[in-house]
């Protein structure tokens, strides 16, 4: 963007006025922009669009009788998208099985996960980000090749570890690989080193530990940091599916995803469907509705990190 700014800036200082050449340019850059606006606002719209329907479609479906729910889907009717009768009988069943025990289980794991997993991952950020120590970038290379390695890649030699430590079938088990979050670090990383570094010199030269400064300057400046790292957090334990199923075979211990899957499965032997867009609707929208409450918050966390 910056780019394109003193490109024009260039072409505007440049620009002969007698010059039609450069008028003709100048029109035809100022153009282009007008066009692509009104050429890109539709698509984006119809992209939007894209993306809700089948959330529009989940929605509609946990709120209707079982017997609408395929109905309107051949020959396609819009009425697919507006539900004509409402109802919660869906969600009513869906109490009288595991699934709620299954949602307490994923609050629990991700609530735990996040708290732990701040903690751990602020003090190393801090580490990484302010304290002078051989190695650091090494250290630091790691963990950014961390997160760059897909976890279900080594779901299974994790598990047979945690086998051998008697971990399995514990709440232990499904809290402990989502703590040490590398992307979270890299973003906490990321905003420590925007924080001037003038304000722990002069927490030093007060006596302050590094532990104190963590706490008491670095954590409380960094709220959108913690917020968007947080909610990573979060949703890597809330999605978790491939390895809850690895560690857990205890039915009391078993989470939101799991249950889920294990209710598509039975159909067979006579599943409903309501059932399941009623799961699906609640393990949606709680994420849904934490990320609209942060939204601010990790928006300016992604950009201070310099995600894309």
């Amino acid at each position: 963007m910056s780019t394109a700014r003193k490109a024009d800036g260039d072409l505007e200082k440049g620009a002969d006025p007698a010059d039609d050449s450069n008028r003709v340019r100048g029109v035809g850059l100022d153009a282009p922009r007008g066009v692509r606006r009104w050429v890109l606002l539709p698509i984006a719209v119809l992209s939007g669009i894209f993306f809700a329907l089948p959330l529009i479609w989940i929605v509609v479906s946990a709120f209707r009788p079982e017997r609408d729910i395929f109905r309107y889907l051949s020959p396609l009717d819009p009425r697919v998208l507006i539900p004509t009768d409402w109802s919660v009988a869906s969600f009513t069943a869906l109490t009288d099985g595991p699934f709620p025990r299954a949602v307490f289980n994923s609050l629990l794991v991700a609530g735990v996960t996040v708290v732990g997993g701040l903690i751990v991952c602020a003090m190393a950020a801090y580490a990484l980000a302010a304290i002078d120590f051989p190695g650091r970038q090494v250290v630091f290379t790691v963990v950014v090749l961390g997160f760059l390695v897909p976890f279900d890649a080594i779901a299974i030699p994790l598990g047979e570890l945690f086998l051998d430590w008697g971990l399995r079938n514990s709440y232990s088990a499904l809290i402990l690989p989502g703590i040490g979050n590398g992307l979270a670090v890299f973003a906490l990383r990321q905003f420590f080193l925007a924080i001037p570094k003038e304000l722990s010199d002069a927490a030093k030269v007060d006596g302050a530990g590094p532990m104190t400064i963590l706490f008491r300057i670095y954590l409380p400046l960094a709220r959108p940091a913690l917020v968007g790292a947080g909610l990573l957090l979060f949703v890597f334990q809330w999605q978790a599916y491939l390895w809850p199923l690895i560690v857990i075979s205890d039915a009391n211990l078993q989470v939101g995803p799991v249950v889920l899957a294990q209710l598509q499965g039975q159909a067979e032997y006579g599943f409903d469907p309501g059932q399941i867009f009623a799961g699906t609707f609640i393990l949606a929208v709680i994420p849904v509705v934490l990320l609209l409450r942060f939204q601010r918050h990790f928006v300016r966390s992604i950009a201070a990190s310099g995600i894309d």
